[in-house]
């Protein structure tokens, strides 16, 4: 350059190509972030405008016991173990004759082992001015007992009531409450589950159609089993365990389901 030429030094030399790389290295993933960033925050826009419904729906079904359990039990006290075994063995075939006679099938009866045990009274003597205690052996106890399980539930449970008759023959019997029984209780609880979630969705529907939105019931998000319980006949008794009635002919069996849907 000849030495008369001047040179302004706000001018600068053009980049060399090595630089504008090393730019664009610098440039380019500062670009893919600003891209993710706003990507993410649309996705979070869009995921903030998706509503929810969450609604509960229940079922009940009235159900009448199919099979009963009944126990009896005889009991009788001797001074010797063997004749307290003896007169509980003589009575339970007495019994069981009873029950035959009465229609009930041999194969619907089991009878229990029996058993013997010891019975001590307390006794008190003066020894040296004080009173003494002493167990003193009193005799012997021994129980059977007898249970009828049956599909017959009219018959057992009218003959449950009727064991008053063993008691007229001298036969020292214990008739406890029957226990009633649904036998199909595995399959009715998956439809009355269908049942419940069913009347979840309807629920969920009019809601929407009541706000008057134009709002339609989307798919479900999450959904919830409650407890199934089964009561009483028109008892509404509820547990966090589950009730499982075993006292009534008739029983409700009442379940809900929590839905939460989304709605577009």
């Amino acid at each position: 350059m000849p030495d008369s030429e001047q040179t302004d030094p706000h001018l600068r030399a053009p980049s060399s190509p090595r630089a504008s790389s090393q730019l664009g290295k610098v440039l380019l993933p500062a670009a893919v972030v600003l891209s993710v960033s706003i990507a993410a925050l649309s996705w979070r826009s869009v995921k903030a405008d998706t509503h929810t419904i969450r609604v509960t729906g229940s079922a009940t079904q009235r159900i009448t016991s199919d099979l009963l359990e009944w126990d009896a039990t005889i009991e009788h006290r001797a001074s010797s173990r063997a004749e307290a075994y003896r007169k509980v063995r003589a009575d339970v075939a007495e019994a069981a004759k009873y029950l035959a006679d009465k229609g009930i099938d041999e194969s619907e009866v089991r009878v229990s082992a029996t058993e013997v045990s010891a019975v001590y009274r307390t006794e008190y003597e003066e020894v040296a001015g004080e009173a003494v205690s002493q167990s003193r052996l009193a005799g012997y106890v021994a129980s059977q007992t007898i249970t009828v399980t049956s599909r017959n539930v009219a018959k057992v449970e009218a003959l449950s009531r009727e064991i008053t008759g063993l008691l007229d023959k001298n036969i020292p019997i214990e008739s406890d409450a029957p226990r009633y029984h649904y036998t199909g209780l595995e399959d009715l609880k998956i439809e009355i589950l269908a049942e419940a979630s069913a009347d979840a969705r309807e629920r969920a529907e009019r809601i929407l159609d009541a706000a008057g939105s134009g709002a339609k019931l989307g798919a479900i998000v999450d959904t919830h089993m409650g407890v199934i319980n089964i009561n009483p006949a028109n008892s509404t008794a509820t547990s966090w365990e589950g009730m499982n009635d075993k006292t009534s002919l008739d029983k409700d069996i009442i379940t809900v389901v929590h839905v939460t849907y989304e709605v577009d």
